[in-house]
């Protein structure tokens, strides 16, 4: 056979329909070979990292990774490194995703509510509630006893910048009080660089010289560092040992180092400190003294015994004659 005659035998064999069935078949047979190697090496894969993924959330990674690995089979590639192509792929989405998962999805033009975390801690105080109140108002003391507070300096009632330290960095934020009501409850939110916090801690007095103090924080943290802090609950840890040092610092005193008595709205000052103090000490004075009798006591002690003295006259006090009158 020449080899004209051959390329025109070739040429009809290609052009014909049965060839076209023929091909569509053995890319279906590829196809099917393909599929059934990367449920394979998806069983092995699982095995390894089945701690990575989720229910309900891995479908997406396995399609993605079929159309690439149908990708490379088109491309000329064999059934055996399509299938690698799609594992390796479908690897690289499910730990990718779970890693936004863990830390976000990292900042977008478009903004999003990022994930928070609530920490509640509480702590009895064996001091009044007033002291345990007062102390707490006294923000530039937290320096003193709260481990990692570098520095805090007031900027006004409702405002203080504050300085800490965390592992080898600093970190700084600026506080402002929304809502403060004397020996009941305080309500601030931070905005810094690495996170913001918006905290309410209220005072309970159990009884004259006991007070449980209730710390609530709802902390949004940004960046890795502080993300990952996240994981292990550091902030949580944090806020408890605060809490003692604050016990601890008030209790040896005995008595709070000063207070701020006055009142926060809506984070405008509505009763100034100094007014404040006038009212209660205004209230103090209004009160009688428990030791002292009051003054309608004493009257009817000195009533009671000038009716005495009257009812029981002595024997020998002369008797009167009646007045007559003279003509």
């Amino acid at each position: 056979m020449t080899e004209s005659t051959f390329s025109k035998v070739k040429n009809d064999v290609a052009a014909s329909p049965a060839a076209g069935e023929l091909k569509e078949e053995f890319q279906r047979y590829l196809q099917a070979r393909a599929q059934h190697a990367i449920t394979r090496l998806g069983h092995r894969l699982g095995e390894s990292v089945a701690g990575l993924g989720e229910p309900g959330h891995g479908s997406g990674g396995l399609l993605s990774g079929l159309a690439k690995g149908g990708k490379a089979l088109g491309a000329g590639s064999s059934p055996a490194q399509a299938a690698l192509t799609a594992g390796a792929a479908h690897l690289k989405d499910t730990v990718k995703d779970k890693v936004k998962g863990l830390f976000g999805t990292g900042r977008k033009s478009g903004g999003g509510a990022s994930k928070s975390v609530t920490i509640v801690e509480d702590i009895d105080v064996g001091v009044p509630v007033r002291e345990a109140y007062d102390q707490w108002t006294q923000f530039q003391e937290f320096s003193t006893f709260a481990k990692g507070v570098v520095s805090v300096e007031k900027s006004d009632d409702t405002t203080s910048n504050w300085k800490v330290k965390v592992a080898k960095s600093t970190r700084t934020w600026r506080a402002n009080v929304t809502e403060q009501v004397p020996d009941e409850r305080i309500t601030w939110t931070t905005e810094g660089a690495k996170g913001t916090v918006k905290g309410v801690v209220t005072f309970h007095p159990l009884t004259e010289d006991l007070t449980r103090v209730l710390l609530v924080l709802e902390y949004f943290p940004k960046g890795l560092f502080e993300k990952t802090g996240n994981l292990w609950r550091a902030q949580g840890r944090r806020a408890r040992l605060d809490l003692k040092q604050y016990r601890k610092f008030l209790m040896m005193r005995g008595e709070a180092t000063d207070g701020w008595r006055g009142e926060i709205r809506d984070g405008e000052v509505v009763v100034e400190h100094a007014e404040a103090v006038e009212d209660e000490e205004r209230a103090g004075e209004d009160e009688p003294a428990e030791d002292e009798p009051g003054l309608e006591d004493d009257q009817a002690d000195l009533d009671e015994d000038d009716l005495d003295e009257e009812d029981d006259p002595p024997a020998d006090r002369p008797r009167r004659r009646p007045v007559t009158a003279q003509h």
